[in-house]
């Protein structure tokens, strides 16, 4: 692991995996936005971040001079050899990628899952009510995607703990560690390439027989690589996006008492309030690389470096949400990006949604007093996810 020189000046020397960062990103941000709509970075062989709301959309639309072929940044830029179609696809071969992933996740698809996520979490729930404490992050929020997409794609619960490890490698360790990254990658290929093979042999109705029998826009049959790099990306991007966003809305109403009091109060309220923390938490950082030369709100931006491209940050712009740091569980105008823009928007933004609004009314359901344990620690995620990784909550009213 790569030491790393602590940040001396945000505005020209930006770290998104420092400590700092990790832990309060707000005021940086504010900072940032304060000084440019674009700021750089020699780090990571040089990154460029959109500061702001409108910055982050030009950005977002522009596939001529911004390419998804990385879509991490890290300290290193190998030629990319893992696609993950669609979301490491450019024009023209990212439309009908994306395409052949939209029937799973339309509004009526989801809405098939909801009873059993509902019966997810209240499973879990079950586990860990009776002991007036939990770790909310390990003990109920992670495990709620991850029980889903093992049902969406047919794969067992019981190899959840790999899948937590491969993502923990891959978006936060292989950031500084290439061969920590390519090892997670190796092995979810490997993993993906068994599940494939048996379904050749014996058909099933999931996910992964689903992309096996697609065709693609000339009618052929997908490649196996197309369909193992769409894999880990449905695992990734299925898992630890929604495990943070349920943390950390559990984690605003374990410290905004009077949020939870009033959502318990009035559950009507539960769909705005899950859009409004959407976008004071959200949770995912893409990147682009640069492939040509051109400006972004008046600065200039060069090949050779990638973007930093910040749908939090975007989030929290005052110019577009008025009071932005602050949670209004009520906001009524809220144009978040908490799943992107363009033509790269979240494919499971349905899901997603279900997900952590059943997550939310179950847990307050049976759990309407909470608070966090002041003898533990709250820990964060480092890097293109954010969200907690350990949550200690004392449950009930105190004593």
């Amino acid at each position: 692991m790569t030491e790393r020189a602590p940040v001396t000046d945000w505005a020209s020397d930006f770290d998104h995996t420092d400590p700092r960062w990790t832990e309060n990103p707000y005021p940086i941000w504010d900072e940032l936005r304060a000084a440019s709509p674009v700021v750089h970075t020699d780090r990571f062989l040089g990154v460029y971040m959109p500061t702001t709301f409108a910055a982050v959309k030009e950005i977002s639309y522009d596939t001529d001079h911004f390419s998804s072929r990385r879509i991490i940044v890290r300290n290193s830029r190998p030629e990319p050899v893992q696609s993950a179609p669609p979301i490491t696809s450019d024009p023209p071969e990212h439309k009908p990628a994306k395409r052949l992933l939209l029937p799973p996740f339309t509004p009526d698809a989801v809405a098939k899952l909801e009873p059993r996520v509902r019966s997810i979490c209240n499973e879990l729930i079950d586990d860990f009510i009776a002991d007036g404490r939990c770790d909310a992050a390990k003990a109920y929020s992670k495990h709620i995607p991850v029980k889903t997409i093992c049902a969406m794609l047919g794969i067992p619960e019981t190899d959840s703990d790999r899948f937590i490890q491969w993502i923990h490698e891959i978006l936060e360790l292989g950031i500084h560690d290439d061969a920590m990254l390519m090892k997670a990658i190796q092995e979810m290929s490997v993993y993906f390439a068994g599940h494939i093979a048996k379904r050749k042999q014996h058909p099933t109705d999931d996910l992964i027989s689903t992309l096996m029998n697609a065709r693609d826009a000339d009618g052929q049959p997908l490649s196996d690589v197309h369909v193992l790099g769409s894999l880990r990306l449905l695992l990734i991007a299925g898992i630890d996006t929604t495990w943070s966003a349920i943390g950390a809305a559990l984690w605003h109403l374990a410290t905004h008492p009077e949020d939870r009091v009033r959502l318990v109060a009035e559950p009507d309220l539960m769909s705005t309030a899950i859009e409004e923390l959407l976008r004071a938490y959200a949770p995912v950082t893409m990147a682009r690389e640069v492939m040509k030369e051109t400006t972004i709100a008046g600065c200039p931006v060069k090949p050779g470096n990638m973007v930093l491209l910040s749908f939090p940050a975007a989030n929290r712009d005052p110019d577009v949400f008025p009071d932005a740091d602050r949670v209004k569980i009520d906001r009524q105008e809220n144009p978040h990006v908490a799943f992107g823009l363009g033509i790269h928007r979240c494919v499971g933004s349905n899901l997603a949604r279900m997900e952590m609004t059943v997550a939310i009314e179950e847990w307050l359901k049976r759990i309407p007093e909470f608070r966090l344990d002041s003898s533990q620690n709250v820990r964060w995620s480092e890097g293109t996810v954010r969200g907690p990784r350990q949550l200690p909550l004392l449950l009930g009213q105190p004593s």
